[in-house]
């Protein structure tokens, strides 16, 4: 596995001859060893149509492809970070919450409307997320980052989860997501989450949640 948690911050990542990881750009603290880090304008392993996703849902920061020989400290903004391990499925996350992912993985993006229909597309004009979700899916390792630490939530098709949107980080499995509300429309004017709305999730799966609902 390439990432190795240093504490609730850091993450070290083995660098391989032969492999590749990806990072955000400004994430690489220090590293030791023969490692090189250039822009990767391709879009990670999601090639072109990963790149224009992004572009489309103004997410047009190259990636960082890291290659070599050695170690590297990740780390961004002081930020919790956190490891998830996928094990063939896809794990839906906010681009801007990526730290770096390893080359395994094959990326994509999501239009949120064509999992939660027009609800989908509600939530990311509530959450001020917006309309896309990256995907990653395959065997590997993600570091993701989130506020004031992370707890994983189970899903399962008896127990559904509601998670105030802008605490959500990121969510794997079969899982559908919903956004409901406790209040009238007219109640919930001027109001962005908490008790106004709810991200129901709902299958088979797991969603990581920030302690904090503050944006990154």
């Amino acid at each position: 596995m390439a990432f190795r948690e240093i504490n609730g911050k850091m993450v070290e990542a083995t660098v391989a001859p032969g492999q590749r990881l990806f990072s955000q750009r400004g994430a690489m603290l220090a590293y030791k060893g023969e490692v090189s880090f250039t822009p990767n304008m391709a879009g990670g392993q999601g090639g072109i149509m990963s790149m224009i996703g992004r572009r489309v849902a103004n997410e047009d920061t190259p990636l960082m492809s890291v290659e070599g020989s050695g170690t590297v400290l990740f780390g961004h903004g002081g930020h919790h970070v956190q490891v998830i391990r996928l094990t063939g499925d896809t794990l839906y996350v906010e681009a801007d919450r990526l730290l770096a992912f390893e080359g395994t993985l094959q990326q994509g993006t999501m239009f949120l409307g064509s999992q939660g229909g027009v609800m989908g597309m509600v939530r990311g004009q509530v959450s001020g997320q917006g309309l896309f979700t990256t995907t990653l899916q395959g065997h590997g390792a993600v570091a993701v980052m989130a506020h004031g630490g992370v707890i994983e939530i189970p899903i399962s098709p008896q127990r559904p989860v509601h998670v105030d949107p802008q605490a959500y980080v990121a969510h794997h499995g079969d899982v559908r997501n919903k956004l409901s509300t406790a209040l009238g429309w007219r109640d919930m004017v001027g109001r962005g989450s908490g008790e106004a709305f709810q991200l129901e999730l709902s299958g088979s799966g797991a969603v990581y949640v920030q302690a904090s609902e503050e944006k990154l």
